[in-house]
């Protein structure tokens, strides 16, 4: 719910009160950390915190969205799966095993990522910020296109699955939204972007799953 309320707090944001709103969210997400995510790594450290996964899951799943989606608005970038496992490795005692995310429940984060991009480029458009939407539009489709490589390898995940036809139809409105700016004078973009085939959802150019 706590990282919930970080990822309203960006959607307030425009291009007269950006750094103020993403300072106040940024303060509010290591908050959640700090307080949330580290209660869950005390219960869970010195147990076999796999077996219980689904338990915490989809409140680890939120706490991802929230991150990666300040960390795009902040810099553009991708936040990385290494990044956030740096950042709960302190919480942890050092004489038990650290509890680290996952690579399936950061896939799964990503996935809902999406959701809030394409609100976040139409709440752009609408506020006269094409061109922003334009770079939300390249890092979703990217997002998406990344997935769709690693998503048909992955036959124990149902939610990841299920996930993909939501993510995709997220790209397609945050497409068209831009080509209807776009049709005024400016060519459409092409669906899904880049064909480089090097991976930057974990920062690696491979990935094993």
């Amino acid at each position: 719910m706590n990282s919930k309320k970080v990822i309203f707090q960006v959607h307030r944001m425009s291009k007269y009160n950006r750094d103020e709103v993403l300072d106040k969210a940024e303060k509010d997400l290591a908050a959640v950390t700090g307080q949330y995510m580290a209660r869950l790594v005390k219960e869970l450290q010195g147990t076999d915190f796999w077996k219980l996964r689904r338990a915490y899951s989809p409140g680890v799943q939120e706490y991802i969205e929230a991150a990666a989606f300040c960390k795009f608005c902040r810099t553009g970038n991708l936040l990385h799966l290494n990044e956030i496992n740096a950042i709960l490795l302190p919480l942890s005692d050092p004489s038990h095993e650290p509890l680290q995310i996952n690579i399936l429940d950061y896939l799964l984060g990503l996935a809902d990522l999406t959701g809030e991009l394409m609100r976040l480029a139409i709440g752009r458009i609408s506020d006269g910020e094409p061109e922003f939407a334009e770079r939300i539009c390249g890092f979703a489709r990217e997002i998406y296109r990344e997935l769709t490589l690693i998503v048909p390898h992955m036959d124990d995940s149902p939610d990841m699955k299920s996930k993909m036809d939501t993510m995709l139809q997220s790209v397609q409105k945050i497409e068209t939204a831009c080509f209807n700016v776009h049709v005024r004078g400016s060519e459409y973009m092409p669906l899904l972007g880049s064909s480089e085939p090097s991976s930057f959802l974990l920062g690696v150019s491979d990935i094993e799953l």
